[in-house]
């Protein structure tokens, strides 16, 4: 009797195995594919003829006693010259200590004799958020050049409006294709 127990045993032992997967049969092969380029050189930036954006005077009254309230607006230009010819676009991202991570406006970097208020950038009349980069602008490149248009403008914070200096600053990426 135990002879014929073991026998079952064992038969259905070998046979659980017999049907199992084999593990070399469930393996699946696959190619991975790279691709990429390689450009000769960056850019050359050139920011309204130099780097700085000054903004025009304003008074306290234009902002008109509300929060969110702009003035000022300002027109500037990001150039690129003797770019690769190969690159057809350069999309710019935003960053720095002064970006207003709730607002994505820049924030008034002075600590003394300063204004409340911020600077707002625009691409088009699209707000752009220094901080989500959304509606940053994407230059499009021909021959090696291209150029975008910003506005600079100030935007107020608060309902009563300080008047006194503004400065701010952001730096900025272009990423090539």
């Amino acid at each position: 009797m135990k002879k014929t127990l073991l026998s079952a045993a064992l038969m259905a032992g070998f046979g659980i195995v017999a049907f199992a997967p084999n593990a070399a049969d469930a393996a699946s092969t696959g190619t991975i594919n790279f691709s990429g380029k390689v450009f000769a050189d960056t850019c050359t930036i050139n920011v309204n003829g130099g780097s700085t954006v000054v903004l025009p005077p304003v008074m306290v009254s234009a902002f008109g006693g509300a929060a969110n309230t702009v003035a000022g607006a300002t027109n500037f230009t990001v150039a690129l010259t003797g770019c690769d010819t190969n690159i057809s676009t350069a999309q710019m991202a935003f960053s720095g200590a002064n970006v207003d991570t709730t607002s994505g406006n820049l924030k008034n970097s002075l600590s003394s004799n300063n204004s409340n208020v911020e600077i707002q950038l625009l691409s088009g009349a699209s707000v752009v958020n220094t901080n989500t980069q959304a509606n940053a602008p994407k230059i499009t490149l021909t021959s090696g050049a291209g150029s975008t248009s910003l506005t600079a403008q100030y935007i107020s914070t608060a309902a009563a409006t300080t008047a006194g200096l503004v400065s701010s600053s952001v730096n900025f990426t272009l990423t090539y294709n």
